[in-house]
């Protein structure tokens, strides 16, 4: 059975979720519809790149993802097909697909067949995804594109034996994730103690849990998540909130 998922900015009081899906259903027999979210920040590619990078290969290979966020097209951001994975990915190149993966890892082509006026998702997203559930070739939807429009992700820095990082997104928990990968933290820190310093001086931590519960209620902890980032949390409580901590928020790491 066919699965297409829908990762988008819009919410859940207008129409476009709505119509979306009744196209689908309508197009395509036997669908199975899941939202990874509705609730990406308005036109922000860099939080839609998060969440959909992170869930997407949880999903059984031939899942077309569909990304309907700032998808207007035109002559520098075309819409394109990508199979990656053994996923495929039907978006505006806004420079998502380069904050997804790399240009060598996949096979891209721009969607030309399909007319769009103001609403691309329902008028050309769907007929493209309908086309590759009914077994059409990913080439068939367009041209080849060798290159992404090229966005840069934030990256955590070296300096000395200290790491500069920042938060890159804050979950419904309010828990603050870094950029700051474990694999990088081990790299530098060769088993030396540290400090983390959260934002500023005035919030440190000096170990790493394993487990939420090691630490007391309303206490700031540190701990790598299932995506082997570094988050800053509170023990039942809202880092973010209580320090506040957004997006691009600095924490830094000094080894000893």
């Amino acid at each position: 059975m066919p699965i297409i998922t829908l990762t988008t900015d819009w919410n859940n009081d207008d129409f476009y979720i709505a119509s979306v899906k009744g196209a689908f259903y309508r197009e395509c027999n036997n669908v199975v519809i899941v939202d990874i979210t509705h609730k990406i920040k308005t036109f922000n590619i860099f939080h839609a790149a998060f969440i959909l990078k992170n869930s997407y290969k949880l999903f059984p290979e031939g899942t077309i993802h569909i990304t309907g966020v700032n998808t207007d097209g035109n002559s520098e951001q075309a819409f394109l097909a990508v199979e990656s994975d053994g996923h495929y990915f039907i978006g505006t190149d806004n420079g998502i697909f380069s904050l997804l993966f790399s240009d060598e890892q996949v096979k891209a082509v721009s969607i030309e067949k399909y007319p769009s006026t103001s609403f691309a998702v329902l008028e050309t997203f769907v007929q493209a995804a309908r086309d590759l559930i009914n077994g059409a070739a990913i080439e068939s939807l367009g041209e080849k594109v060798e290159k992404f429009v090229r966005r840069t992700p934030l990256l955590a820095t070296i300096e000395e034996s200290t790491i500069i990082g920042s938060i890159v997104y804050v979950d419904s928990y309010q828990n603050a994730i870094t950029n700051i990968s474990h694999e990088l933290f081990t790299q530098v820190g060769k088993g030396r103690a540290f400090k983390i310093y959260v934002q500023s001086n005035g919030n440190v931590i000096s170990k790493i849990n394993k487990k939420y519960g090691e630490t007391s209620p309303g206490e700031l902890l540190a701990i790598f998540n299932s995506i082997n980032l570094l988050e800053i949390a509170i023990f039942n409580g809202n880092a973010a909130e209580l320090l506040g901590l957004d997006t691009n928020s600095t924490v830094r790491i000094k080894f000893q």
